[in-house]
């Protein structure tokens, strides 16, 4: 029997949902037959963590604290968190389990390619504020940020993802986008919204979601 070797913290659910069909899909792909992902799921109330977000505070320190709390009480070797802005908080904390941290494990995987600048795409809080390029710039990488136009239309194409109200027009936009800050410069895709709708065969596009769920099936024994 497959060890479970890791733990979701269910948030947004479609996100959540998200990470759980794309995590089957390549734990199949690594063990064929009929195989699904072994992992435990906790699943907690996203209102509570979403109101308190995108800043970090004492308050959503303690919300997660005590999910995670919950989660180190398991008997599991890592945590997986699909939420990527949450990693700040994250980080702020003392956790006795290993996190799969997105933004570290694709800072490694940018380094691995030999990419020394990448174009962030991301919620306009995570495209805007340090927290992401403080962590790439440690690593030798630089960040560039696309146009305010761009950043405000990336921004708002996330929030239709969520509230599940995007059209095919948006969609094909946002393909559109993709396409046109990756024909020249890597492009780093830094929230799961985005992640849910990426194009596929992209050479110079990078998803921390998928870097994520990659280390994490990984990790299986």
């Amino acid at each position: 029997m497959d060890k479970i070797t890791f733990t979701i913290l269910g948030l947004g659910s479609r996100s959540t949902s998200f990470y759980l069909t794309e995590l089957n899909k390549l734990y199949h792909q690594k063990k064929g037959g009929y195989s699904t992902c072994p992992f435990l799921l906790l699943n907690a109330n996203f209102d509570r963590i979403n109101s308190l977000l995108p800043n970090t505070s004492e308050s959503l320190d303690a919300v997660i604290k005590y999910y995670i709390s919950e989660i180190e009480k398991m008997d599991i070797e890592s945590i997986l968190i699909p939420n990527i802005t949450l990693h700040e908080t994250i980080d702020r904390l003392a956790i006795t389990k290993k996190i799969l941290h997105p933004i570290h494990l694709t800072a490694s995987k940018i380094k691995n390619n030999n990419w020394h600048e990448v174009i962030l795409f991301g919620s306009l809080f995570s495209m805007k504020f340090d927290y992401i390029r403080s962590i790439f710039n440690s690593n030798g990488i630089k960040t560039i940020l696309p146009s305010e136009e761009d950043m405000l239309f990336i921004d708002e194409f996330r929030k239709q993802v969520y509230n599940e109200t995007e059209t095919k027009e948006l969609i094909k936009n946002y393909y559109l986008l993709i396409e046109k800050y990756t024909a020249n410069t890597p492009v780093v895709l830094a929230c799961t919204e985005l992640s849910i709708f990426k194009p596929l065969a992209n050479k110079n596009l990078l998803d921390m979601a998928l870097v994520q769920m990659e280390a994490a099936v990984s990790i299986i024994k």
